[in-house]
């Protein structure tokens, strides 16, 4: 049987230093970095490649990425320092923060409800 040792989700970017250093800004940190070939940014529990595009990216399409947190007025905080637009949704689940990364995939910092 195969043994999965760790999993990652790759982003293609147009520019990787603008995609490392807007992943960091939000609390990711950069793990192992190969040139302009690939780099692994961090956080608990996810772990994103980010790859130059041969084309224009598309964005994420029916994918997003979420970050929990605890405390929704240090994501609000957070993303305003950083210069990053986003919209808020109280949604049934939880308190949602939404926003893109430089080449449109969409993310998503959420409170959840459930652990009030």
């Amino acid at each position: 049987m195969l043994a999965i040792k760790d999993s990652n989700i790759t982003i293609m970017a147009k520019d990787m230093n603008k995609s490392i250093h807007f992943y960091e800004s939000i609390g990711l940190k950069l793990k192992q970095r190969w040139g302009d070939h690939y780099a692994m940014i961090s956080g608990p529990g996810v772990t994103l490649g980010i790859h130059p595009s041969d084309g224009k990216p598309e964005g994420s399409g029916s994918v997003s990425i979420g970050f929990m947190v605890d405390n929704f007025e240090d994501v609000k905080k957070l993303l305003e320092k950083s210069g990053i637009q986003y919209k808020t949704d109280d949604g049934k689940s939880g308190t949602y923060a939404h926003f893109k990364d430089p080449d449109g995939t969409i993310l998503y910092f959420v409170k959840p409800k459930w652990e009030e």
